[in-house]
């Protein structure tokens, strides 16, 4: 069974920097890409990062790019997201997610993509 881990999410301040980190178990972790994404309330599933299984392709979504790092070590099982320069409107639950199967055609920047998910962790930013 594959299981998502979330944890480093917390209260901050404006400015802050957090460190967000994704523990997966339960499957052949180096295969498959991986994903972020956040969810405010009232608000859809949005985008955040997506980093492939070599760590050979990364993409960033528009509301953190140039703020926001997604990495990854294989070895360890571990997907990671580091944030710079947060903002209020960067409060969110922050979820990491990876498919059941995946090609290159998959859309991995869609949430509709994704199979497995963590049950999030709260990122909250105060100004």
């Amino acid at each position: 069974q594959v299981q998502l881990v979330e944890s480093g999410g917390g209260l901050v301040q404006a400015g802050d920097s957090l460190r967000l980190s994704c523990a997966v178990s339960g499957r052949t972790f180096n295969y498959y890409p991986m994903g972020w994404f956040r969810q405010a309330p009232g608000k859809e599933r949005e985008f955040v990062a997506t980093i492939s299984g070599s760590a050979g392709v990364i993409v960033y979504g528009d509301s953190m790019k140039g703020r926001v790092t997604i990495s990854r070590d294989n070895a360890k099982k571990m997907v990671y997201l580091q944030m710079n320069d947060l903002r209020p409107e960067d409060t969110a639950v922050y979820y990491c997610a990876t498919p059941w199967s995946w090609n290159s055609g998959t859309p991995l920047t869609s949430a509709g993509s994704y199979d497995y998910w963590g049950q999030g962790t709260q990122v909250t930013v105060s100004s």
